[in-house]
């Protein structure tokens, strides 16, 4: 399977992916079980916001998802994205698959892994 990845176009002014429609429709003409989308919540966020919404309209052809807050890109609860609410729905609707940590650390050493352990906790506990 290739997965595509859409990065925001701040950080990637000359990317040609950088939202999950464009993607999303990228993978359909593709039609393929062999094309599908990462769904990358910290550049989704700063792109597009309206994650939900944004993740259900793409759901088909999502195949793996990167974690990571927005501003900042450390882990869940550092930022203004709701972890809980999203790991909620994405389990909802019934995904078992990959969700990457793809992230910094708030805090160094031996405390921001306890951190980054207790974030997870928390925006897992729904």
């Amino acid at each position: 399977v290739i997965v595509l990845e859409p990065l925001n176009r701040w950080n990637h002014p000359d990317l040609f992916l950088t939202g999950i429609p464009q993607t999303y429709a990228i993978c359909r003409a593709v039609n393929s079980p062999s094309c599908k989308i990462v769904n990358d919540i910290y550049h989704q966020q700063i792109t597009e916001g309206n994650l939900i919404p944004n993740m259900d309209r793409a759901w088909s052809e999502i195949a793996a998802f990167h974690v990571g807050d927005n501003p900042g890109r450390k882990e869940p609860g550092t930022g203004e994205i709701n972890y809980q609410v999203i790991f909620k729905h994405i389990h909802k609707r019934g995904y078992n698959g990959v969700l990457c940590m793809e992230h910094g650390k708030s805090i160094q050493g031996i405390e921001g892994e306890k951190a980054l352990i207790k974030a997870y906790r928390k925006a897992d506990n729904f």
